[in-house]
């Protein structure tokens, strides 16, 4: 308990900003809010439906899209195609490794190439570039039962980094 409250007071002083996502509540229709630690709605997830496939927008707390995410099911490896207003697409797709690891790659021509691993399922994984980490995910900052915490770093898009997690959460249980 000491070491979580150390980490929670280690995040704040670091400008690293904590989001809070529910386990499991993405579903095609299905629309919820992304919270920062503090309780302020920081993102508005908006799962479209009677589509061919799967399709989420990411909205900021005035209703403007910031990610628009579809995914490929009829693909060798899970795709997820990531737009962003005023940047370049991004791609995030499954690594091929071996079958008891899930490792996933995120790639865009203004970021580069993003490698996510550790533990899907369970939320407890990192997601780093070539710089250094972009974020980490886990259930050990957030209290609420079902909930799981994002570590974002400043200098990355919150955005796409939650994004990502989305897209991972949802495919982690499809």
């Amino acid at each position: 308990m000491r070491r979580r409250r150390q980490h929670r007071r280690d995040a704040r002083t670091s400008g690293r900003e904590v989001y809070q996502l529910r386990e499991r509540l993405v579903a095609i229709g299905d629309d919820y809010w992304i919270e920062t630690q503090s309780g302020r709605r920081a993102f508005k997830v908006d799962g479209k439906v009677l589509r061919l496939r799967d399709t989420f927008v990411i909205e900021g707390p005035d209703g403007s899209w910031r990610v628009r995410m579809k995914h490929r099911p009829v693909r060798v490896r899970d795709t997820w195609h990531i737009e962003r207003p005023g940047g370049p697409d991004a791609t995030l797709h499954k690594a091929m490794v071996g079958p008891l690891r899930d490792r996933w790659v995120l790639e865009a021509d203004d970021i580069g190439t993003w490698k996510i691993q550790g533990n899907l399922v369970e939320h407890e994984y990192r997601i780093d570039s070539d710089d250094g980490p972009v974020a980490e995910t886990s259930k050990r900052w957030v209290r609420a039962r079902d909930t799981y915490g994002v570590e974002v770093d400043p200098e990355a898009d919150a955005a796409l980094v939650l994004a990502v997690t989305v897209a991972i959460d949802q495919a982690a249980h499809d």
